[in-house]
């Protein structure tokens, strides 16, 4: 057997029968203490800086203050594991930006469950593989560019140095249409002139240097 000291947990939740359960799954595991429960936000606050636990196993939807406040006022202090019914980004990315160091689903087996507070309580971050899918599908997939492709047009012929009355020519507009988009393009990255959009749209990815002439 092992000498290590048990990992010290404060459950919260708002239901009382899923605390019952949670904690006679930790309490008939040597290596664990539950050393409080919580049914919201801001008891699970009060009772994380008068017991410091290893570990706050923090539901997330819960009356008056929420898990994510509640993170959100914890995570400098101990090791947040977010235990949840919901997968979604809405739920998923406040959470971890919030300081959670992991997510997981109310449907995780008794082992992912133990085997994810002992990763917690070392640091270790912990995902539910659906919230890992879900995470590396927002790192694939760009989000979408506030600008128009007529106005990714015009901020193109902008970056090359034309005029207004040059980018008419150009696109087969007007001078007034071109300010239009060139207003609209401002508004949009929240700039004041053109040197700033365009340095904002290449911060952003939206435009990408051209190579050198004679280059491939």
């Amino acid at each position: 057997m092992s000498d290590a000291a048990p990992i010290r947990l404060l459950i919260v939740d708002d239901h009382p029968i899923v605390r019952d359960g949670l904690v006679s799954l930790f309490d008939a595991d040597p290596g664990f203490e539950v050393a409080g429960e919580a049914g919201d936000g801001a008891e699970a606050i009060r009772l994380a800086r008068a017991l410091h636990p290893d570990v706050v196993l923090m539901d997330l939807r819960m009356p008056g203050t929420d898990g994510l406040a509640a993170t959100r006022e914890l995570a400098a202090e101990t090791r947040v594991l977010v235990l949840t019914t919901y997968d979604t980004d809405h739920h998923v990315l406040p959470a971890i930006e919030a300081g959670a160091v992991g997510y997981l689903l109310k449907d995780a087996t008794r082992e992912d469950l133990t085997r994810a507070v002992r990763a917690a309580a070392r640091g270790e971050p912990v995902l539910a593989p659906s919230v890992t899918a879900l995470l590396m599908d927002r790192v694939r997939t760009p989000p979408p560019s506030p600008l128009s492709p007529r106005e990714i047009e015009v901020l193109r012929l902008i970056a090359a140095g034309a005029t207004n009355r040059e980018i008419a020519t150009k696109l087969f507009l007007t001078e007034a249409t071109v300010k239009s988009h060139t207003l609209s393009i401002y508004a949009k990255l929240k700039v004041n002139d053109r040197a700033a959009a365009v340095t904002e749209a290449f911060h952003r990815g939206l435009l990408t240097p051209r190579p050198p002439a004679g280059t491939r």
